[in-house]
């Protein structure tokens, strides 16, 4: 075996060394021209609101007027309302009410789910406008000419679902064995507050996009009849900002089996609070 002195041995890694850390040489890292994979920003929101804390008392009592007439710890009770079972609080969370009055029934429940892309170059933003596209499309809403309504601008277009959105709102609307009213009734428009149409005197309540609020939002309305019961209508609207996306569901059975629930006073106040949840949202 030769012996290189260690003077000589020295000078030959102080050679390798330089070669290496000159502009000649490069790693396959470092290759000039090679890709640059750029990763998708995140969403503008990282938590969701306390959803049972997200609607003021007063708001609840206006929308449930029942509660006023109990007495004091039920009325606290009912207004505290019921959380959500979720398994990922971080992503969704939800809470529902009820109240009992001696002429009607009603109920409210409101969501928040907050969308993360797994996807690094798909952002948040763009995953949740996808959801809400689908969401919307299988709304159905009418005067569209394809199942859904015209998606955000640089939005995905949807398909459209197999199932109507308003066939999976009506197990959800009456007692699970509900199902959409065919009477003319149902359609038409009346005195009795059932969605009206365009082009007559009344106010059209047609399910349809609402404007102003968040980034897209739309609303539907479903009068439903369980056999020989009262109607119940539901009234839902759904909107996204940013990466989350909120659905309100506001909706009232009357005692009476010949009245109709007030289509436009659900539409009002549902949309109401849709608009002080996303005030919540961005705060």
């Amino acid at each position: 075996m030769a012996y290189v002195p260690g003077v000589a041995l020295l000078a030959a890694l102080a050679v390798g060394c330089s070669a290496g850390s000159d502009g000649s040489a490069t790693d396959a890292d470092g290759k000039p021209g090679g890709p640059t994979v750029t990763t998708a920003p995140p969403g503008k929101y990282r938590t969701l609101p306390a959803p049972c804390r997200a609607v003021p008392g007063s708001t609840l009592k206006d929308l449930l007027p029942g509660v006023a007439e109990l007495p004091r710890q039920q009325q606290e009770k009912a207004l505290r309302g019921s959380p959500t079972i979720t398994y990922d609080t971080d992503r969704k969370v939800g809470c529902s009410w009820k109240a009992d009055a001696p002429d009607s029934t009603r109920n409210l429940s409101i969501d928040f789910e907050r969308v993360v892309s797994y996807d690094p170059l798909v952002s948040d933003d763009d995953r949740a406008r996808s959801l809400y596209v689908k969401k919307e499309n299988a709304a159905e809403l009418p005067g569209s000419s394809t199942p859904g309504t015209a998606p955000e601008k640089g939005a995905p277009t949807g398909t459209g679902g197999g199932e109507k959105g308003q066939e999976k709102e009506t197990g959800k609307a009456g007692d699970g064995t509900g199902s959409a009213d065919p009477s003319p009734s149902a359609s038409a428009s009346t005195s009795s507050g059932t969605p009206g149409t365009p082009g007559g005197g009344d106010e059209d309540l047609r399910p349809r996009v609402v404007d102003g609020l968040g980034d897209a939002a739309f609303l539907d309305d479903l009068l439903t009849r369980a056999g020989s019961t009262a109607q119940h209508r539901t009234v839902r609207v759904v909107f996204r900002t940013s990466n989350v996306i909120v659905t309100v569901r506001y909706g009232e059975q009357p005692a009476l089996v010949t009245k109709v629930p007030d289509s436009k006073e659900l539409q009002d106040k549902a949309q109401a609070l849709a608009r002080k949840l996303a005030e919540v949202i961005s705060e």
